[in-house]
């Protein structure tokens, strides 16, 4: 999930290089939601694994 919001990011910056702003600015949004989105599952499992006490998988 970081990798396609790194990748959003990185097409958003292309996109604004070559003039593109309102292609941008929503690949920008996307970028910033999957990264929360990761940040969140990461707090959450990790949290997760902390309480259980073994291993989840």
């Amino acid at each position: 999930m970081l990798r396609l919001a790194l990748l959003c990011l990185v097409i958003s910056i292309l996109a604004a290089v070559f003039g593109f702003g309102g292609v941008a600015t929503e690949l920008d949004d996307i970028a910033r939601i999957l990264f929360f989105i990761a940040v969140a599952l990461f707090v959450f499992l990790l949290v997760a694994g902390l309480t259980a006490g073994k291993k989840l998988w």
